[in-house]
């Protein structure tokens, strides 16, 4: 997989436009068990991202990695900045030369470490790694159609949440009341897996109108 400045722009780009304009959406799943700040604060980071794309899209695919991951420290509120930051800046120090799916598949591995790291989180505890676990685990072992195959696997990950009662965050104070909810960080992580997705294998990626809502009620 050769990732050149148009494709790498795209990228940082379209992931941006999706968290933005699920914003309302992420929002509304946070005030079922959060603070109800996931949308609004994971929207600021990511407009400050498109807001510096030329020059994120001028740096080499590493290096622009972390600027995207201290934009959302930077930016993000609550735990979601540090942690999604720590994803990226992760994922960026770890950026193979050659990003063969095996290469890339090792890379996402230290950057969802870094993130159980910092959290002191791991899975089936209702965040974000009970999407990017399952991910990788589909990365690492696809051998057919792996655009598909992720797609589908953070779907039904995140889907996955909403029977789990919380341990880590803010949700895990409602106890037994966090059960029937899908966390918002795992639907944020689904967004972002299912865009990146969509742009390497060529589609257009879904706006807003064109994707299901999945809004707990």
């Amino acid at each position: 997989m050769q990732i050149d400045a148009q494709l790498q722009r795209k990228l940082i780009g379209e992931v941006a436009r999706c968290v933005i304009d699920h914003a309302e959406e992420l929002t509304a799943l946070d005030q079922a068990v959060g603070d109800g700040d996931h949308g609004i604060n994971m929207k600021r980071g990511f407009e400050a991202v498109l807001g510096d794309l030329d020059k994120t899209s001028a740096l080499p695919m590493p290096e622009a990695l972390k600027a995207v991951g201290m934009a959302l420290v930077m930016k993000v509120g609550g735990a979601s900045g540090p942690l999604y930051g720590t994803l990226f800046i992760a994922l960026g120090k770890a950026f193979p030369e050659s990003p063969t799916r095996a290469a890339l598949a090792e890379a996402f591995s230290a950057a969802v470490e870094a993130v159980k790291t910092r959290g002191k989180s791991d899975v089936r505890m209702k965040t974000m790694l009970d999407v990017l676990v399952p991910v990788l685990e589909t990365l690492r072992r696809s051998g057919g159609d792996v655009y598909t195959e992720l797609r589908a696997t953070a779907q039904a990950a995140a889907a996955a949440t909403v029977p789990m009662q919380a341990v880590r965050g803010r949700a895990s104070f409602l106890g037994a009341r966090s059960v029937g909810h899908m966390d918002p960080g795992a639907r944020s992580s689904w967004l972002m897996v299912e865009t990146v997705a969509d742009v390497l294998e060529g589609k257009q990626p879904m706006t807003s109108t064109d994707k299901n809502q999945v809004i707990s009620r």
